[in-house]
C-alpha cells in the first residue's frame, strides 16, 4: 500500500528508523549532558553567578527593559501591518503608475537589514540636522522593513485564491474594492496568518537590535549586568534569553487563539457562505452570458440561477 508522495516503509526500513531515532536521541542528550557538566564544572550555577538577580533593583530594571521592548513592538507591529495593507494593496493595483513606485519601495526596503535602517535613522540624519530619538528610529526602522515583507506574505495569499472569486463578485456589480475587502482579504489573512504571526515574532526579536544605537531594552540592559561584580554573563542571557522565549511563546499562544476564533465566528462562516452563494452565482452568470452567445438563450426562458 502506497500513497502518491509516501511509500509506507517496510520492516527493515522500520527497523533503521527505530535505530537512527534513538542514536539520535542518544547524541542530543550526551551534548546536553556535556554542556552542563561543563557549567557546573566552570562554576556556572554557584550562588555568586546569580547574587546579582537577589536584589530587587535589578528585577525592577528587567521590567523596565520590559516594557521598553514591548512598547518599541507594539507600535512597531501595528504600523508594520498598516503598511503592509497599503503596499500590498498597491502592488496588486493595475495602474502602472502606483504599482511600479510601490513595488520599488518594497524591494528596497525589504533588501536593507534592520539594523541598518536603524543606524541610519540615528546616526545618519543627524549629520543632515535631523535628530531622532532612539525609540522611534527602533519603530520606524521595524516598521518598513516587516511592513515591506508583509506586503509581499499579503500579496502572495491574495493572488493564491483562485481567479474565479474574483470574477464572480465583479459578475454580480461588486467594485474592486467590494472584491477586495469582503472576498478576498479575509481569505487572505486567514490563509497567511501562520506567516504574519511569525514575522511578528521576528520584529518583536528584532527590538534587541535597538542596543547598538542606546535604546534601553531588554539586550540593552542585560550588557549591564554582563559588567557587573562577578561578570554573570551565560546568567544574564539565561534570564533575558528566557524572557523572550516566554514572550514568543505567548504571542503564539494569542495568535493560535484568534485563529481558532475565527474559523468558530459565525459572522466568517456566513461570509464563507456568503463567498459560496458569490461562486455559483458568478457561474450561473457565465453559463448564460455563453448560452447568449451560443443562440440557445431565446430571451423567453430563464438561465440558471436567475
Amino acid at each position: 500500500m502506497s500513497v502518491v508522495l509516501y511509500d509506507v516503509p517496510g520492516p527493515r526500513a522500520i527497523a533503521r528508523n527505530r535505530v537512527i531515532a534513538v542514536i539520535t536521541v542518544i547524541v542530543v542528550l550526551a551534548a546536553l549532558g556535556f554542556i552542563v557538566y561543563r557549567l557546573f564544572a566552570t562554576g556556572q550555577f554557584s550562588a555568586e553567578k546569580w547574587y546579582i538577580f537577589t536584589f530587587s533593583n535589578v528585577w525592577m530594571g528587567i521590567l523596565k527593559a520590559l516594557g521598553a521592548t514591548l512598547a518599541a513592538f507594539a507600535s512597531a507591529a501595528v504600523l508594520s501591518i498598516v503598511l503592509g495593507f497599503i503596499l500590498a494593496i498597491g502592488r496588486l493595483s493595475e495602474h502602472a503608475w502606483v504599482r511600479v513606485p510601490v513595488t520599488v519601495v518594497t524591494e528596497l526596503f525589504r533588501a536593507i537589514p534592520v539594523l541598518v535602517l536603524m543606524m541610519l535613522l540615528y546616526f545618519g540624519l543627524p549629520v543632515i540636522g535631523i535628530k531622532m530619538e532612539p525609540y522611534f528610529a527602533v519603530v520606524i526602522a521595524l516598521m518598513l522593513y516587516n511592513g515591506s515583507v508583509l506586503a509581499e506574505v499579503l500579496r502572495a495569499g491574495i493572488e493564491s485564491l483562485p481567479r474565479g472569486q474574483r470574477e464572480a463578485g465583479y459578475a454580480i456589480g461588486l467594485r474592486k474594492s467590494g472584491v477586495m475587502r469582503l472576498i478576498l482579504l479575509p481569505q487572505a489573512i486567514r490563509a497567511m496568518l501562520p506567516v504574519i504571526v511569525a514575522q511578528l515574532v521576528v520584529t518583536m526579536k528584532d527590538t534587541a537590535l535597538g542596543f547598538i544605537i542606546t535604546y534601553p531594552e531588554l539586550l540593552y540592559y542585560a550588557k549591564q549586568l554582563m559588567s557587573q561584580q562577578g561578570r554573570p554573563i551565560l546568567q544574564s542571557t539565561f534570564v533575558i534569553g528566557g524572557i523572550y522565549i516566554i514572550m514568543c511563546l505567548i504571542l503564539s499562544g494569542i495568535a493560535k487563539w484568534v485563529e481558532i476564533r475565527t474559523r468558530r465566528s459565525p459572522k466568517l462562516q456566513a461570509l464563507a457562505a456568503d463567498n459560496a452563494a458569490v461562486m455559483h452565482e458568478g457561474t450561473d452568470t457565465e453559463i448564460l452570458v455563453a448560452q447568449k452567445g451560443a443562440g440557445k438563450f431565446d430571451g423567453n426562458s430563464q438561465g440558471p440561477g436567475i
